[in-house]
């Protein structure tokens, strides 16, 4: 039974308990000088908490208690039977096995009954048949574990479904027999609530501190091989991939490279995108009339909506090919030589093409702001003889200033992880150059190269990317505190 179907069993049940709490209630009669503490529809929504949270929280527990409790049998039964030839893993086996269970499930009951003790030879027709592909790594004392394993999962799910179902129930019984005149049922029912608004608040920062663990502890695994002084302070990035079990070299993994193309390339990109972005907000929030502002600002949120791999074609088939032409033409009016200056894939192409793609942030986020600034502020400025300008330099700029910085904040950390655009309109070349016209890449670029081919996970050349992704995290924390330091500065100011 799946997850959905037993939560779709505990939803009728709560529903139904509802609504015979609410017919319940209906019927109280309360004694003379009283009254329902809590109208109908509370007491309706304290018989579905009684029996829609327990519930769903023993769920939650068993489908994560679950997993455990299969992999742990399944690791006993390979043990046991000695499957785990020399070179094979436990943990390559345990895949091998998860795997092999996955196709057994799409077996009908009479064969997946007679498939125990069959040879894998004998179990890979069945499963072709299905359109099932199974590993050659394969071998036939995985069949009994997986067998195992797929009647394992499913009595823990019935049983898991059994319970919930009997919690459900005796939830929405025991909520039923406390409903009387004086239940305090508005009460509980806000604590419930209460309780699932904290919880959906934490999900956030739970969710952060995973992220963070889950990359912290690869990156150290990465530094228990690599020097982090060569990681942080090196200037060459040769990884030198090594195919899985090749034995390769580990290579240079230096930084400076990787960081200094990422904000070299957001910095030319916010270079075009803010003063373009800003002034277009300030013209749709202060100058423009209500029809110029209504067809302006969705056309420049349509830019918005434009996917980034689309922007990377027009970087490599449009821009890319139109700054390399016309600086040959300008190098051939000067010199007579027309050789290109500007490369195809460039600093600047890269830039100008995500800074075209960061417009609609700065614009919608600044404008927005803008015209949050109260009205009163303008109304004084003007009154005490300042033109519409001044009043907007002066006034409400400074006001929307903490606004505006924020919005900037969020477009450069867009710019910072950026990466479609920057493989087709910057390359991959990992090099330090000042020179705009050249190619750089990216942190997030090398991110996915080393995530990508046939490698290790356990190899240094796997693990740099998890020290590439918490430098990139730092980066954009330092980014956040520097701007709340400026907001609270300034909010103190005009509020």
């Amino acid at each position: 039974m799946s997850s959905l179907a037993i939560i779709a069993i505990v939803a009728l049940v709560a529903a139904i308990g509802a609504v015979l709490g609410y017919r319940k209630s209906r019927g109280l009669v309360a004694p003379a000088g009283q009254k329902l503490h809590s109208r109908p529809t509370y007491h309706a929504s304290y018989v579905f908490s009684w029996a829609a949270v327990p519930s769903l929280i023993i769920l939650a527990i068993g489908l994560s208690l679950a997993p455990v409790l299969v992999s742990r049998t399944v690791h006993d039964e390979l043990a046991s039977n000695g499957v785990v030839r020399e070179g094979m893993t436990p943990e390559l086996a345990e895949q091998l096995v998860s795997a092999l269970a996955s196709g057994l499930r799409a077996l009908p009951a009479d064969e997946f009954a007679a498939v125990r003790n069959q040879p894998i030879e004998a179990v890979v027709p069945l499963l072709q048949r299905r359109g099932v592909a199974i590993a050659t790594a394969t071998e036939t004392g995985m069949v009994p574990p997986a067998v195992e394993k797929v009647r394992l999962e499913g009595n823990l799910r019935l049983g898991l479904a059994a319970i919930v179902t009997l919690v459900a129930l005796g939830g929405a019984v025991f909520a039923l027999s406390r409903i009387a005149v004086r239940l305090r049922a508005r009460n509980q029912v806000e604590h419930v609530v209460h309780a699932i608004l904290i919880v959906c608040s934490s999900i956030a920062i739970l969710t952060t501190v995973g992220i963070i663990m889950s990359m912290l502890t690869e990156t150290l695994d990465f530094f228990s091989r690599v020097d982090p002084t060569t990681f942080f302070f090196g200037t060459v990035w040769d990884p030198r991939f090594a195919a899985s079990g090749s034995g390769g070299e580990q290579g240079q993994f230096g930084l400076v490279p990787l960081l200094a193309g990422t904000l070299y390339i957001a910095a030319v990109a916010m270079l075009f995108a803010v003063p373009v972005g800003l002034f277009a907000a300030i013209y749709m929030a202060e100058y423009a009339s209500g029809a110029v502002r209504s067809v302006v600002k969705p056309l420049l949120e349509v830019l918005a909506g434009i996917p980034t791999i689309v922007y990377g074609f027009f970087a490599l088939v449009t821009v890319g090919p139109f700054l390399r032409d016309i600086s040959a033409d300008i190098n051939g009016l000067l010199t007579g030589d027309y050789t290109s200056f500007i490369q195809a894939q460039s600093i600047l192409t890269a830039g100008l093409v995500m800074g075209i793609m960061l417009i609609p942030f700065v614009s919608s986020l600044s404008d927005d702001i803008i015209t949050a600034v109260p009205r009163s502020l303008r109304d004084g400025s003007l009154g005490l003889g300042a033109t519409r300008s001044e009043t907007v330099k002066r006034v409400v700029l400074p006001a929307a200033l903490p606004g505006i910085v924020s919005a900037l904040l969020l477009t450069a950390s867009r710019a910072i992880g950026e990466t479609m655009i920057v493989v087709l309109a910057a390359g991959v070349a990992a090099r330090l150059t000042i020179n705009p016209f050249e190619a750089m890449t990216t942190v997030t670029v090398k991110i996915v190269n080393q995530l990508t081919g046939d490698l290790e996970f356990n190899s240094p050349q796997t693990l740099v990317a998890f020290a590439l992704g918490i430098t990139l995290f730092v980066l954009t924390l330092i980014l956040n505190i520097i701007a709340l330091t400026i907001v609270r500065k300034y909010r103190e100011q005009y509020e």
